[in-house]
Parts: C-alpha cells; structure tokens; sequence
C-alpha cells in the first residue's frame, strides 16, 4: 500500500505555540491509515497521543507502537517521525519548555490516564487564540497530571547497518514471519554470524530477544482493540494461544489482559 507523506510544516502554523501564560496547547488532527509525517522537531516539548487509532513514533533510534492507552513524550528538539497505522484521531500536546515536567528525558513513554485523556479533550474545546481563565486552569493539572503517569515502554530499538535495517524493516511490517536468523541472512547477503553480531553490538540483544519485542509492540494494538489472545498468537507467529500468553507474562510479570485492563 502506498504511503502518504505529510511535512511537519504545514498542519503547525495555524499551531500557537505554549507560553508562559499558556504553557500547554494541543491540535486535533485526524488522519487516515498509512499517512505519515517527516521526521521534524519542535523548540517546545511534546506529547503524542491519539484518542483513537494507532500510530508509530519514531525517535533516538527506537520505534514505538502506540495505541490509545500510551503516549510518547519528547523533549524540544529531539527529532522524531509518525506513521498512521490504524485511523487515528491524533492530539498532539505541546508544553513550553519553562514548564518541561521531565527535564533530562528526551524520550519518555507514557501511560495515558483517564484523567489525562478527559483534560485533552476538554482543552480541545477551547479557543486557542483567546485563552480563558478555564483553559489556563486545564492546562495546570495537566502539567501536575504528566509527572504521575506509569511507563509501561514496549521499545524497538532500530539499526544504522543496511544489511541490518532490510531485515528489521520487514519484521516490522510482518512480525508474524518465522524465518529463522540463517533464512534473513541469505536474503540479506550476509551470513548468520555477521547478523547475530550486528544485533548484538548495534541493538544490544539478539534476534529472538529483537523479534519478541517487535512482537509485543504489535500486540499492544490489537489486544488493546479487543481481539481474541488466539488471533493475536496466531497472527504473530506463536505456536498457541499459550505460548504466547508465557511470553508475555515472563516479560511483563503479568498476563495480557491485566496489563491492557483500563487501571491494570
């Protein structure tokens, strides 16, 4: 499918930009499957969410899947890209950098709270060009809302090798693929052993370890989504539902349906 591209520039210039008096703003912005937009940065910091949908962030080398239950936040300037994955009702919050409640983090994965999710909606409804004493009081808790979320990171790291990256670029577009280490290295025009060491010395952890967290990003979405653990399993490439679920709770020290339960 082909993707569209979408500049930074254009959908942030109708954007006004926090201050003091207006430390926190947002835009609301809907976009359709397979849109992206450009690797870009902000002066202010930023956290991105989507009500609805799925997308992928990009950033410092990681990639991340992000259902509505998580956020990315990242720091002014750090440069980062967005992909659309499933329709996604996006509503990106910009926070001045006076007023940055996680300084010396440039990536930080954020659990969203109920909470947090009714503030962003409610400063939607906001005039942005006219700040009232309401939106600057929305604005406040969320600021005191941001420093209190969870992190729960299901991070990709990704590689700069080009034999490396072919290989992690069509994991990630089909995650449930089960060719083996030496089945990617003849695609790739490499041997086995070269890959292994390039996962270890490039991502710090070896194909399977990379693979699984591929997977697990994957999962977030459709488990979040109410498909059934079987289909999960069976669409990422586990034996059975079982497996899959062992997976899971060895990693995270609790089953897939406590961790995407709404309080876990």
């Amino acid at each position: 499918m082909p993707v569209a591209i979408v500049t930074h520039t254009g959908p942030h210039e109708s954007r006004r930009e926090p201050t003091g008096v207006q430390p926190v703003t947002m835009i609301a912005r809907d976009l359709g499957s397979a849109r992206s937009l450009l690797p870009h940065s902000h002066e202010c910091a930023q956290l991105t969410l989507a009500l609805e949908g799925v997308i992928r962030v990009t950033a410092m080398g990681s990639s991340w899947i992000v259902p509505p239950q998580r956020a990315i936040w990242t720091a002014p300037h750090v440069e980062h890209s967005l992909t659309v994955l499933e329709t996604a009702r996006l509503r990106p919050v910009y926070v001045a950098p006076s007023h940055d409640p996680f300084p010396g983090e440039p990536c930080k994965v954020l659990e969203v709270s109920p909470l947090l999710r009714e503030l962003v909606m409610a400063l939607e409804q906001e005039d942005p060009e006219a700040p009232s004493h309401r939106s600057q009081l929305i604005c406040n808790l969320i600021l005191d809302e941001l420093p209190h979320l969870a992190t729960r990171p299901i991070r990709v790291p990704l590689p700069r090798d080009k034999r490396l990256k072919g290989l992690c670029d069509s994991l990630l577009a089909d995650p449930g693929a089960c060719y083996t280490l030496d089945e990617w290295a003849q695609r790739a025009g490499a041997s086995e052993r070269t890959l292994a060491r390039l996962f270890e010395k490039e991502l710090g952890m070896t194909f399977g370890q990379w693979r699984q967290q591929v997977r697990l990003a994957h999962a977030a979405p459709m488990i979040a989504s109410g498909m059934p653990l079987a289909q999960v399993a069976d669409a990422l490439g586990y034996a059975s539902q079982s497996a899959f679920t062992a997976m899971f709770r060895k990693t995270f020290g609790c089953p897939p349906t406590a961790f995407f339960s709404t309080r876990g």
